[in-house]
């Protein structure tokens, strides 16, 4: 992954600006470790005031960056010993029917893994090889797939398989051993399974490149489906197993079939809206606007769309919390 350059804040009087130059990759490193882009947020912010607390102390035994990375995961810690484990509907039981009666309960925000603006936690540039594994570890599925392991794992997992740290590097971040670290490593990965990212060793990353352009291909032609209100076309682009789900509610539905009939009826005021492209979570997503009586259109969801790499949709992720979301992600309040 791309690093900041080091400097040792013994050596500037201006130690405020060099801790903040590590704000966005401990921003992601905090994401994946807590599922809350606001969590993250307040996690980071506590860590850099611990650091500017203690840099005075600081001996430079380590690099600032690891030094940095030994609080924001305590602070981590501190988050995960007191609070419920967030998850995505889909966790919760089974599919609905695409019935409004069947929307389901609401469960407040810090039950929910949350989006995240790519631009808040991954770095712009880089190798593109560690910038696609960047991607794939903050997609929706594998950031809720992180929340089912213990805290000490979780840490485990994300410096080794995304950050690239070196065993050595994380056994002494932990104060632990190193096989302590393999082993933590090993049972992490049999927990997510499937779900684990995959680095193949023989991929320089040439098509990382490709990868962003499919997004945007796939994106071009959903929303042009969407906003036609076409469920023909729709249909196209989903893959038989595609699911469709809308945090705060506990409701999801399962294939193209409920996915259209929730569309055309509990969903059918959606039609004539409009939509504004952005990046979250590593993949293609969208401000949605819905036709406003009053003229225009007005904020009504950030979906985030989840697909297998080969142009079809596999999830349909909608937030409806629109005052949370849209101003964080740079979306205007409303369409003329």
């Amino acid at each position: 992954m791309t690093h900041t350059v080091e400097v040792d804040p013994r050596e500037t009087s201006d130690v405020s600006a060099v801790l903040e130059a590590y704000r966005g990759e401990l921003t992601g490193y905090c994401y994946r470790m807590l599922g809350g882009a606001f969590e993250a947020d307040d996690a980071v912010q506590e860590t850099l005031l611990r650091a500017w607390r203690a840099y005075d102390k600081f001996e430079g035994r380590s690099s600032v960056r690891s030094w940095l990375y030994r609080i924001a995961t305590n602070v981590c810690f501190d988050h995960l010993g007191s609070s419920k484990r967030r998850e995505r509907p889909m966790g919760l039981g089974g599919p609905s029917p695409a019935e409004l009666e069947y929307f389901g309960e609401t469960l407040p925000e810090e039950r929910w893994v949350e989006p995240v603006p790519d631009d808040a936690v991954l770095p712009r540039e880089g190798d593109p090889a560690d910038m696609a594994i960047g991607r794939e570890s903050i997609r929706l599925a594998f950031v809720a797939a992180l929340q089912h392991l213990p805290p000490r794992q979780r840490a485990v997992l994300v410096l080794r398989e995304v950050l690239r740290w070196s065993a050595a590097e994380v056994a002494t971040l932990l104060g632990t051993s190193v096989p302590s670290v393999n082993s933590a490593l090993q049972r992490a990965r049999a927990t997510l399974g499937a779900k684990a990212l995959q680095r193949d060793e023989a991929d320089d990353g040439t098509n990382a490149e490709s990868w962003t352009e499919a997004d945007a291909a796939l994106l071009e032609k959903y929303l042009d489906a969407f906003e036609r209100y076409d469920m023909d076309a729709l249909v196209r682009l989903l893959r038989e197993d595609a699911v469709l789900n809308m945090p705060p509610y506990t409701l999801w539905l399962e294939g193209p079939d409920d996915i259209v009939r929730w569309m055309v009826g509990p969903g059918a005021k959606c039609r004539g809206s409009r939509c504004l492209p952005v990046r979250a979570n590593g993949s293609p997503a969208f401000g949605q606007y819905r036709v406003d009586p009053a003229g225009g259109w007005s904020p009504w969801s950030l979906s985030v769309l989840e697909h297998d790499g080969e142009g079809r949709v596999t999830g349909i992720t909608t937030f409806l919390d629109t005052a949370t979301w849209f101003p964080r992600f740079g979306l205007p309040a409303h369409l003329d």
